[in-house]
């Protein structure tokens, strides 16, 4: 019997469906090639796909990011279609499964040159492979290095010299003195503050 369709809200969405046995190759690889093409043509990235499984139940997480951020609306679309991709490809999955959509966390590492440009202006907590741990905000993020305005002064720091380095939580918009400094066309008025480091949105969908 096929399941019913669920309903978007903001928190999460649920509904029940039946699936066969489970597979023992694992379908992570599978599971991108099924649900990357449906994040892609909503217009966003897939950041991260991770499928954790516990006797027969599955969760499967999509992180989903672009360089405008993910909108509640977006979240919810994206679930929907992605749910849709699963039950009809429910022979990739064995058990129930539970899927989340959000996009990504303040805590997500920045790990790739990507998540460095979309972090600009933001202040990061960096530890370095050698040397003491700093904080700086992000100027110009390119392909082998970025940017960082650290004490004052701006310091260029390779991606491979970094050990670990998130986006740090900021209650206050930052010194209009140092967004000038890393982006010399900065406009006056609110920085990245703490409403916009603090939050991420979130849609699932729970089968039984």
């Amino acid at each position: 019997m096929a399941p019913s369709r669920p309903t978007p809200a903001r928190a999460a969405q649920a509904r029940s469906a039946q699936v066969r046995a489970p597979r023992t190759d694992g379908p992570g690889d599978e599971l991108r090639g099924v649900l990357e093409p449906v994040v892609t043509a909503a217009g966003f990235e897939l950041d991260t796909l991770d499928v954790h499984t516990t006797g027969r139940r599955h969760t499967v997480r999509l992180v989903v990011d672009s360089d405008a951020g993910v909108g509640l609306d977006a979240i919810a679309r994206i679930s929907r279609t992605a749910s849709d991709e699963l039950d009809r490809n429910e022979h990739l999955l064995g058990g129930s499964y539970t899927l989340e959509v959000t996009s990504p966390g303040v805590d997500r590492p920045l790990t790739t040159p990507r998540h460095w440009r979309r972090a600009h202006l933001r202040l990061v907590g960096v530890r370095p492979r050698v040397g003491d741990p700093f904080e700086g905000r992000v100027g110009a993020a390119g392909e082998d290095a970025v940017t960082l305005l650290v004490g004052g002064v701006l310091r260029e720091v390779r991606y491979a010299d970094v050990a670990h380095a998130a986006v740090e939580v900021e209650f206050a918009p930052p010194p209009e003195k140092d967004l000038a400094l890393l982006d010399p066309g900065h406009v006056v008025g609110p920085g990245p503050g703490a409403a916009a480091h603090g939050v991420h949105d979130e849609a699932a969908e729970d089968t039984e």
